[in-house]
């Protein structure tokens, strides 16, 4: 007797798809419109932006893999009017189906492990119970539509052993969990604006940025409740998943949509398939083809950059991979052998039954991939590799909790570092730590649970649909995993498929690199170009003075001040004086600047100011070129020759910013108040601009010269400006403190390195050379 083949049995039949945008509904796409030609289609797809349905599904067949397809159709229209509809809407709200329709394969769904406990449940629950209902409203006892569901084989939980094909056991209300899921998003908001998670957060976020201001403390205060919202939703899906013996929220969610499913089925024609984890393809439509990072890519690459020194799995623990290609080479198969109504089947797409692949065998083949074409580790040559020893989930553990409190405490030490060179450099090497051991936290804890179970699901109804095929489809819609060779596929396709992209992008930095130009890159022309407006005297460029153009600061400058008036003698005295107070100012400086300033500047008391301009026009010179950076003045004349508004904006008293007057359109200084004989009181004539209070007049003093912060520049060296570099379009962070360089790195803002002068013969002539 001869068997009618997949294509003969789909041809003719319309099929709608969801999830064409993800990694197995594009595969299957492909699949169906090449080798199923009398297939329609119609793809469920959400518009994304500015971009509809029809838009995005056009772009979707304008990737190469669709070319052979697109080509023989005559082009991505003709093609769609053949072949593809397209739906507009998702699983948030499912529109009414087309009529007509034969099959429905539901690929669209909530697939990272750790998803917000009601995200999840919306997609993976709620959703797929809408597009049920739609499916009923068009379902005709005469003409039944058969429904393929896409879950995963991990929906049989934390088990052990033989899991068979069929219905998981366990008595959940799914009605309960569901309007619970659904509910936690809510109650956690309104947790996390209770007083015990606002004040701990505010006090954080105080310590860290006070100096900045309250507003920055403020908003950092915020941004850690959104954040902590977001860890409680997964935490309390991935606690009430495992209290009922699911590994986490995807699992769990995935079982109960089984579970609408199945109640479907009683009245319907239903299959679900169970893929296990799914990875690149092995031949389909071409080896080591992959969209994005699935669940092994982030490990794989991480242990070929040596950044992965063990792993809680036992070495002969079965990791049960399957390429996505056989993934939805058994999805047409299924979706040609629709079953009897009320009789679900269950399919497991699995390898580790038949052809099983262990941790140990994984890792020797990565390893082997990585020794001959290794991750370049910069200048050292290759990465050097781990050598795992599969010593158990509690060693590993240890050893992560022990690095990550070791940098803990480096990070502290670090963070309260005087500035130098050496504090940035080894603040970039905690941060690139920090990063890894927070990639190892998430991993390990995400992926613990999978490198722990012990199961081995049979794939019996699968490989007997296989059997049930004939020789030539067989071959066109190849699912047997028994056939993978383990050592080809790791080291001659999936490896490289999944570190290509990386290796480019490292060639391309280091291309950059090389090309960079290490000096300072110069301003070009008279203005500014901001997409289709160009700017010229509407840019300006604001600099902060002590730690930015200067190496000096607001105490040693007031020492050199007042030791010039006194004797040998006189000196000793006022320099013990200062030492003695310099820890409480330290203390003052670190908590909030303004009283650092204030304090400081109450030492100018009975001082008369005329003498203090006097000293500062007669001998202040010398003393500031010495510290002058000579790329600070360069900077600053080419944004005068750019035609930019230059300003100088200080905390310090007006006096010392007298020498640099010259290289400013304006200068906005702390103004010292004297009495009526013009002496100083000790006091400010106005509160000192620091932190917050120069964004804000930064924003008034633009708005009433018709300047455009957006194009602007600011340049500032400290964690205190933060306020001054965010207000500006163009920030530039100058020899930074640690927590300056760490907020501009994660922002990607320029740094540069303004070194000081080492002469002090140089003088100070705007208009021309600096020599």
């Amino acid at each position: 007797m001869t068997v009618a083949s997949v294509a003969e049995r789909l041809s003719g039949r319309h099929v709608l798809l969801t999830g064409v945008t993800g990694f197995v509904g594009e595969a299957l796409l492909h699949l169906l419109l090449s080798d199923v030609p009398g297939v329609r289609v119609t793809a469920l797809v959400r518009p994304k932006g500015s971009t509809n349905a029809a838009g995005r599904t056009a772009a979707l067949l304008g990737k190469p893999i669709f070319a052979p397809v697109v080509e023989a159709a005559g082009g991505v229209e003709a093609l769609m009017a053949a072949r593809v509809g397209v739906l507009e809407g998702d699983l948030a709200d499912v529109p009414a189906l087309p009529e007509g329709l034969d099959a429905v394969v539901h690929c669209a769904g909530d697939v990272s492990f750790d998803p917000p406990v009601d995200e999840g449940f919306r997609t993976n629950v709620l959703g797929t119970r809408d597009l049920v209902r739609r499916i009923q409203e068009l379902d005709d006892p005469d003409r039944r539509i058969h429904y393929v569901h896409i879950s995963t084989a991990y929906v049989a939980g934390r088990r052990r052993g033989s899991i068979p094909e069929g219905t998981v056991d366990h008595d959940v209300d799914l009605e309960a969990e569901l309007a619970w899921g659904l509910a936690q998003r809510r109650q956690i908001e309104h947790q996390s604006r209770s007083a015990f998670v606002l004040e701990r957060e505010r006090r954080r976020a105080e310590r860290a940025h006070s100096r900045a201001g309250m507003l920055t403390a403020a908003s950092a205060t915020e941004a850690a409740r959104k954040e902590w919202v977001k860890r409680e939703l997964v935490r309390v899906g991935t606690e009430r998943a495992r209290s009922l013996g699911w590994t986490d929220c995807y699992t769990f969610t995935k079982a109960l949509g089984e579970r609408v499913v199945e109640a479907h089925a009683a009245t319907a024609r239903v299959s679900i398939v169970r893929p296990s984890i799914i990875e690149s393809a092995l031949v389909t439509p071409h080896p080591g083809w992959i969209e994005g990072f699935k669940m092994a890519e982030p490990l794989i690459l991480a242990y070929g950059r040596g950044e992965l020194p063990e792993f809680p799995a036992a070495a002969d623990t079965i990791v049960d991979i399957v390429p996505v290609d056989h993934v939805v080479a058994a999805v047409v198969a299924v979706l040609a052998s629709p079953p009897e109504v009320g009789a679900p089947a269950y399919f497991h797409v699995s390898s580790g039954d038949r052809n099983p692949l262990t941790f140990r065998q994984l890792y020797d083949n990565v390893r082997a991939y990585f020794d001959e074409h290794p991750f370049a580790a910069g200048d050292r040559g290759a990465a050097r590799l781990p050598d795992w020893r599969f010593p158990g989930a509690q060693s590993v553990e240890r050893l992560l909790s022990t690095s990550e409190r070791a940098h803990k405490v480096a990070d502290y030490v670090v963070g309260r570092t005087p500035r130098s060179d050496r504090a940035r450099e080894l603040a970039r090497k905690l941060d690139q730590q920090g990063r890894r051991l927070e990639f190892l936290r998430r991993y390990l804890d995400l992926y613990h649970e999978y490198a722990q179970a012990e199961l081995r699901f049979s794939d019996a109804h699968t490989l007997a649909l296989f059997e049930s095929l004939s020789p030539e489809d067989r071959e066109r819609f190849a699912f047997d995993t028994a056939v993978v060779d383990w050592a080809h596929y790791l080291r001659e396709v999936h490896c490289p498929a999944v570190t290509a992209p990386v290796r480019r992008m490292d060639e391309a930095r280091r291309a950059r690199k090389r090309n960079a130009d290490l000096g300072l890159r110069p301003l070009s022309g008279a203005g500014v170009s901001t997409g289709s407006t160009t700017t010229g005297s509407a840019v300006a460029a604001f600099f902060d003075m002590d730690g930015t153009l200067l190496s000096s600061n607001v105490i040693e400058t007031y020492l050199w001040l007042r030791l010039r008036e006194q004797s040998g003698s006189e000196r000793v005295t006022e320099l013990g004086r200062v030492a003695a107070r310099l820890p409480g100012l330290v203390r003052a400086e670190r908590r909030e600047r303004s009283a650092f300033l204030r304090a400081v500047y109450r030492e100018y008391a009975g001082a008369r100011l005329a003498d203090l301009e006097a000293v500062a026009d007669a001998h202040l010179t010398d003393h500031v070129l010495a510290r002058l950076s000579p790329d600070a003045v360069r900077r600053i004349r080419e944004h005068r020759a750019a035609g930019h508004h230059t300003v100088l904006i200080t905390g310090a008293i007006r006096p010392l910013t007298r020498p640099l007057a010259p290289l400013f359109d304006h200068v906005e200084a702390a103004e010292l108040a004297v009495d009526d004989r013009g002496v100083c009181t000790g006091y400010l004539a106005a509160s000192p601009l620091v932190g917050e209070s120069r964004a804000a007049w930064m924003r008034q003093y633009a708005a009433d010269q018709g300047l455009d912060l957006g194009s602007s520049y600011g340049y500032a060296d400290s964690h205190s400006d933060l306020p001054l570099l965010e207000a500006v379009g163009r920030p530039v962070a100058v020899r930074p403190d640690v927590p300056l360089f760490r907020h501009a790195r994660r922002h990607r803002w320029t740094i540069v390195d303004w070194a000081s002068s080492t002469s002090t013969t140089r003088t100070l002539n705007p208009a021309g050379d600096l020599s």
